[in-house]
């Protein structure tokens, strides 16, 4: 058994070339990234190197946890959200206009926090598309819909966001994020006011033709396959009761570390009951398929593996980042969720701001702290295709239904342009 040894900053390399590959490649090979066999072989030329690195430094633990404890839930609980919701139908055909739209993303900011950020997105994204479908400029809506509904609406209830889940697991209470009220409704607000200025200046872009057409082909919202909700709930009741605060999992975890792998059937059971409950007209009415998660699952394990240097010396040096106030821990935090899994990123600054002290005393002395690395985790997920798991899905379905979605790069240049300015003001108001 080889002694941890601390990995070199350049073993850091093949989770930047990951990234480069997500951003690059689709611009001058767009035909041949499609395909997610070949997403898999690039994940697996730059991850097995690092798996290897990683065990001969004596680090095999980190990488058994980051696929097993990790990877492993992430996919199976991201799989079991698609799958269960993609066998709600939503019939009908709202005016897509800018206060409707608005409308909208506002209901999916709320139900992220109670449903969980991939779940309100893989909920409302095709029935948004569909209303929007007669219309030519809705790239936009897409942007603002990850922006709100696949990131900063989660940030309300630890069900919401990965990160804030592992906050109620460290000790934090479970209503504790309600009184990041104020800074989810600005955020929100002001994005949505964003939004419907650029929207309304979009419809005003759209062919006569198009318009009427959207105004005549309108019908009232019908909901079929509503058994899946139950299996959705099914979902957050395992996410939620299924850890170690609860027993027997007390007892099970005492035995194993492995317990996290419990949920996996759990999720499976619930693919099922939805295949078995949904008749199959209603995915195909969907367009439904299942290129998106195994696209996600293709990528994200090239993402897991090689994020394991750059998790390991975050978390060896990150107290020498001169972090000494709480706007400081919004962007360091904020800046490694972006492009780092937020989760264990988040656990990384809590456990720095935290300090000696119990989770209790951190709670009581460093509140400011506490919201900082969570609004830091929750809102920025949303500067890269890569900062939150849904964001890929949903750029994936957007594709599915003939919108050409802007490149890595040049998501970012939306993400900056539209969101630092806006957390920056939430940050000197609130932190």
């Amino acid at each position: 058994m080889h002694p941890e040894i601390e990995p070199t900053i350049w073993s850091v390399i093949p989770f930047v070339l990951m990234l480069l590959a997500i951003a690059i490649v689709p611009l001058f090979a767009e035909h041949w990234w499609h395909s997610n066999k070949n997403k898999l072989i690039v994940s697996m030329v730059l991850g097995l190197p690092i798996a290897i690195y990683l065990i001969s430094i004596g680090r095999f633990h980190d990488l058994e946890h980051q696929i097993i404890l990790d990877y492993i839930p992430f996919v199976s609980l991201l799989a079991a959200l698609f799958y269960i919701s993609g066998g709600i139908v939503v019939r009908g055909d709202i005016k897509a206009t800018p206060l409707n739209n608005s409308i909208f993303l506002f209901i999916g900011s709320v139900l992220a926090s109670f449903i969980g950020t991939t779940g309100a997105s893989m909920l409302l994204i095709r029935p948004l598309l569909k209303s929007n479908s007669e219309r030519k400029y809705v790239v936009h809506t897409v942007i603002f819909f990850i922006f709100l509904v696949s990131n900063i609406g989660g940030l309300l209830t630890p069900l919401g966001d990965p990160p804030l889940f592992l906050g109620y697991l460290r000790g934090v209470p479970f209503t504790w994020t309600f009184r990041l009220f104020p800074e989810w409704m600005f955020t929100v607000g002001v994005l949505l006011v964003i939004y419907f200025i650029w929207d309304t200046y979009a419809y005003k872009k759209e062919t006569i033709k198009d318009i009427l057409k959207d105004e005549t082909q309108v019908e009232p919202i019908r909901i079929s396959g509503a058994i899946n909700f139950l299996w959705l709930l099914g979902v957050v009741i395992v996410v939620a009761f299924v850890n170690e605060n609860y027993e027997p999992f007390k007892t099970l975890i005492e035995q194993s570390e492995f317990y996290k792998l419990i949920q996996v059937p759990l999720f499976l059971l619930l693919i099922v009951l939805s295949k078995v409950t949904t008749p199959e007209d209603y995915r195909k009415e969907n367009d439904f398929n299942l290129y998106p998660i195994v696209e996600v699952a293709a990528l994200f394990i090239g993402i897991f593996i090689t994020m394991i240097p750059a998790l390991i010396l975050l978390k060896l040096h990150g107290h020498e980042l001169g972090l000494d106030s709480p706007i400081k821990f919004f962007y360091a935090s904020g800046a490694f969720s972006s492009f780092l899994d937020n989760a264990p990123t988040y656990l990384v600054f809590f456990t720095i701001a935290q300090g000696t002290m119990s989770v209790q005393e951190f709670i009581l002395s460093k509140p400011l702290e506490l919201a900082a690395v969570s609004l830091g985790s929750v809102f920025m997920g949303a500067m890269t295709y890569i900062g939150n798991a849904p964001n890929f899905m949903v750029r994936s379905i957007a594709e599915q239904f003939g919108i050409k979605m802007p490149s890595f790069g040049g998501y970012m240049i939306y993400s900056i342009l539209i969101l630092q300015p806006v957390f920056l003001v939430m940050a000197l108001i609130f932190l």
